[in-house]
C-alpha cells in the first residue's frame, strides 16, 4: 500500500495531485522505468517524446523520495570536486563531466520553460566559508573553475560582500554562482510527471518492484503485475533497496533534514537573503538554506548515517537555524521532515548499464536536483540513440561500502566521525 508524501511544506504546497493505479496483470512496454523522482520522470518524458511506450513503476507515490523532500538547490558540479574527478578518470574526461554538470542546469531550466512547470525557480546560490581554511578553499575553487574550466558566472565574495547579501555574521567568505539556483522540488518533479503523462507515459503507484529478470526482453515483477520491456531504467537512487544488491552496495542512503518556518513576509525574507538567493556552507556536515516562494525560511542540515531521525527534529532544526539567523527567534517552525540522499564512496555519480538493455543512474551525493534531470536525458539517449555520453560516467570506478548488508551502516557511522571533527577545526 502506497504511503502519503512526507509531512512537509512541500507536500502542503504541492500544486498538482496524482492518484495513479497499482500495476495489475501482465503489461508490455518499450521501456520500463523504476522510480518516479526527477531521474525517472525526466527519463520517461524524454523517451515518450521520442515515441516510446513507457511504463513507470513507483513503490509509493510519484515524487515520494528524495526528489520531493530535498533542499531544492540546483548546483553546478558533482558531489566529488573536479580535482577528485581528475584522479578518478583523467583531465579530459573530468572536463566532459564538468561540462555535463553545467548542462544539467540548462536541462533543468529548459524543462521548467518548455513544460510551464510552476516550481518557484529562483536564480543565484552561494557557497559559504566559516574559517580561514574555508576562505582559502573557496579562493582556490574560484580560480580553478574560472581559469581552468572557463566557468564565468562565479563571484568571490569577502566577508563584507557576504554580509551585504546574507543577514548573518557567521560567514567569512562566499563563492556565488548566478547560474545555479533553487526551486520547489516536489512541484518540479510533479511537473515532469505531468509532462511525461501528457506525452503518453503510464505511471503506476504502490507498485514496488520485487524482481527483475535480466533477459531480452526483460521482465520487471511487482506483487500483482509484471512489465515485459525491451529496456529498463533503474532510477530509485536511495530508495532502491532490495532490487539489485550490486547497485545498492555502491551507494549509502544518508538522512538529511529540513524545516520550514511560518511566512516571514517579503520584506523580512529578502533582508535575510537578498535577491532571493540560496546558500549553503562548506562544512562536511553542512547547513543549507533559502526562502520559499511564499517567503518562509527553509533551513536544512544535519545528517544521519544510521538511518535514525534525530529526536525532536523541529526543535533541533530550529537551534541550527538560530545559530545562523538569531533574529528569527520569534518565528514558529511549521513543519520539519527528512529524507535520504544516496552517496557513493568517492562522491562521484554512479551512472551506467548492467546489461545492454538495463541502465541505471544513482549516487548523486547531494547534487540531484539538476543532475537527475540530466541523468534522465542520458538514459533516454542510451535507449534511443547512443550511450556515448553515458560512457564517460562508466569510467569512474565505484567500490561497494565496507561491511556488507549487515555492517556497512555501522562502518559508515564510524568512518564519518573524523570528517565531523574536521568541521570544528
Amino acid at each position: 500500500m502506497k504511503q502519503p508524501h512526507a509531512n512537509s511544506y512541500y507536500a502542503d504546497s504541492a500544486n498538482i495531485e496524482f492518484n495513479f493505479p497499482e500495476l495489475q496483470g501482465e503489461q508490455q512496454a518499450d521501456v520500463c522505468v523504476i522510480g518516479s523522482g526527477i531521474t525517472g520522470a525526466s527519463a520517461a518524458l524524454e523517451l515518450a517524446k521520442r515515441g516510446y511506450k513507457v511504463i513507470v513503476l513507483e513503490a509509493q507515490r510519484v515524487g515520494w523520495g528524495a526528489s520531493g523532500r530535498s533542499g531544492g538547490q540546483a548546483i553546478f558540479g558533482w558531489g566529488a570536486d573536479q580535482y577528485t574527478l581528475e584522479k578518478l578518470v583523467n583531465k579530459d574526461d573530468a572536463k566532459k563531466l564538468w561540462d555535463l554538470s553545467v548542462e544539467s542546469l540548462d536541462v533543468t531550466k529548459g524543462f521548467i520553460k518548455d513544460y510551464n512547470i510552476d516550481c518557484d525557480w529562483r536564480d543565484g546560490m552561494v557557497h559559504l566559508g566559516l574559517k580561514d581554511r574555508h576562505d582559502r578553499e573557496l579562493k582556490e575553487w574560484y580560480e580553478d573553475m574560472t581559469n581552468v574550466y572557463g566557468y564565468q558566472s562565479l563571484e568571490l565574495w569577502d566577508k563584507n560582500k557576504v554580509r551585504e547579501n546574507i543577514d548573518s555574521d557567521r560567514y567569512s567568505s562566499g563563492l556565488f554562482d548566478s547560474n545555479s539556483g533553487h526551486l520547489h522540488p516536489l512541484n518540479y518533479t510533479l511537473g515532469l510527471v505531468k509532462a511525461a503523462k501528457d506525452l503518453g507515459a503510464e505511471f503506476y503507484e504502490g507498485s514496488e518492484v520485487n524482481n527483475i529478470k535480466y533477459q531480452d526482453p526483460a521482465v520487471v515483477e511487482t506483487e500483482r503485475g509484471s512489465v515485459k520491456a525491451s529496456h529498463v531504467v533503474l532510477a530509485g537512487n536511495a530508495y532502491m533497496k532490495g532490487v539489485n544488491w550490486g547497485l545498492e552496495s555502491r551507494v549509502m542512503p544518508v538522512g538529511t533534514y529540513v524545516c520550514a518556518t511560518e511566512p516571514l513576509g517579503k520584506e523580512r525574507a529578502l533582508k535575510l537573503l537578498k535577491n532571493h538567493i540560496s546558500a549553503c556552507d562548506i562544512n562536511f556536515v553542512l547547513d543549507y538554506f533559502r526562502c520559499s516562494g511564499d517567503y518562509r525560511m527553509l533551513f536544512g542540515g544535519k545528517v544521519s548515517y544510521s538511518g535514525i531521525e534525530p529526536r525532536h527534529l523541529a526543535e533541533s532544526m530550529r537551534k541550527s537555524m538560530l545559530k545562523v539567523f538569531p533574529q528569527l527567534a520569534d518565528v514558529k517552525i511549521e513543519s520539519a521532515w527528512g529524507g535520504n540522499v544516496a552517496v557513493t564512496i568517492n562522491r562521484g555519480p554512479h551512472f551506467g548499464r548492467l546489461k545492454d538493455n538495463i541502465f541505471y543512474a544513482q549516487g548523486f551525493s547531494g547534487h540531484g536536483i539538476a543532475a537527475a534531470g540530466l541523468a534522465g536525458k542520458l538514459m533516454a539517449e542510451a535507449v534511443s540513440e547512443t550511450a556515448e555520453r553515458l560512457d564517460v560516467f562508466e569510467k569512474i570506478k565505484h567500490l561497494p561500502f565496507d561491511g556488507g548488508k549487515l555492517f556497512r551502516t555501522p562502518a559508515m557511522v564510524l568512518g564519518m566521525a573524523y570528517y565531523r571533527l574536521r568541521d570544528y577545526m
